[in-house]
Order: C-alpha cells, then sequence, then structure tokens
C-alpha cells in the first residue's frame, strides 16, 4: 500500500511550518520529508534527522544522476533538494509524505507525482500583516526582512498553481481547513 504526498508552500512567515506541525501531531500517518543540502550541518543538526548533509560535489553528481524530484541552487554551491529514494522508501512503507517546500520545488512534486500528491499555498492575508510577522519573530534585520516580503510577492504569483490555498488569517481556523483537507485527501 503505498502513501500520499502533502506538498506544502508559503512565503516565509506565513505559518506553514507551525500548520505541518501541528499536523504531524494528527493522526495521519504523515512522515516529514527531510531535505538534502550541501550546507554545512548548523548548531546540533543531524545528518538524517535534520537534513541530509552532502558534499557540493556530491550533490552535483546526484543531479547528474538524476537523483532528485527537485533541487535549487539557492547560492554558488548551496544546493537543497528532495531525494527521490528519500520519498519512495516512506511511500512504500505505507507512510504520508509531507513536504515544506519553495514554491517551485512544490510544482515540480506535484507534476512529478500528479493525482497522488495534495499541493497547499498557505497564503499571508496581506503582504503587510506578513511584514508585520516577519518583525514581530525579532530574528531578522530590517534587511532581511524586506528581502523576504519582496521573495513573498514572487511567491505568491504561484499559489493558482496550487490545488489548494488556505489564507492564514487566523492559525486556529487555518490549522482546522488544512486538517479537513488533507483528511479529504487520504481518505480518498
Amino acid at each position: 500500500m503505498n502513501g500520499k504526498l502533502i506538498i506544502f508552500s508559503a512565503p516565509s512567515g506565513s505559518g506553514k511550518s507551525t500548520i505541518i506541525q501541528y499536523l504531524l501531531k494528527q493522526n495521519l500517518n504523515l512522515a516529514f520529508s527531510i531535505s538534502a543540502t550541501s550546507r554545512p550541518p548548523r548548531g546540533e543538526e543531524k545528518d538524517g534527522v535534520d537534513y541530509y548533509f552532502l558534499s557540493p560535489e556530491e550533490f552535483r553528481k546526484r543531479i547528474a544522476n538524476k537523483e532528485f524530484l527537485e533541487y535549487e541552487e539557492v547560492y554558488v554551491d548551496r544546493y537543497y533538494g528532495t531525494l527521490k529514494s528519500s520519498v519512495e522508501n516512506l511511500l512504500k512503507e505505507g507512510k504520508n509524505v509531507i513536504f515544506d517546500v519553495d514554491v517551485v520545488g512544490g510544482c515540480n512534486i506535484k507534476r512529478a507525482y500528479g493525482w497522488q500528491a495534495l499541493s497547499i499555498f498557505i497564503q499571508p492575508p496581506s503582504i503587510e500583516t506578513l511584514r508585520q510577522r516577519l518583525k514581530g519573530r525579532g530574528t531578522d534585520s530590517p534587511e532581511v526582512i524586506e528581502d523576504r516580503v519582496a521573495k513573498a510577492s514572487y511567491e505568491l504569483t504561484f499559489a493558482p498553481r496550487f490545488d489548494k490555498i488556505v489564507i492564514n488569517d487566523d492559525l486556529a481556523t487555518a490549522e482546522k481547513e488544512v486538517l479537513k483537507l488533507v483528511t479529504d485527501f487520504l481518505s480518498k
């Protein structure tokens, strides 16, 4: 029995990670897709738990071997991507795989799996609300916040390419809406 895929994309500060953590606590047989990266581990990060840590050379070799569902070179030699083998192993175990990926990666995974995947775009109620949320985190400089807001404007143009759009104006409401979408999808 193969599992299904639930793909989440959203601008930074939309509440996507919080909603994913909420879903993982539900009884939905979900497994989080661990991404690969060519950056070194930070702090207490562990290989195979937080990311699959690969050298830039190993990452490029796997790209050449078409081992990724999706990948992106974010900065020179700084890659992020989703290994096909990792996802396929979870699906063969009968797990439903949940993804937290950028908008391009989300579209690529959906294209690869079609009906077996549900793609959900978490949207902030407005760019200004997003800016306030990012400021409220207190983790980024004003320049980084403005870069994220500019990137969010671009990412929002991808929303119509997703199966569902959930506007996160109120977190509890958005969580309930996403839970219903995912539960309905998994029961088909």
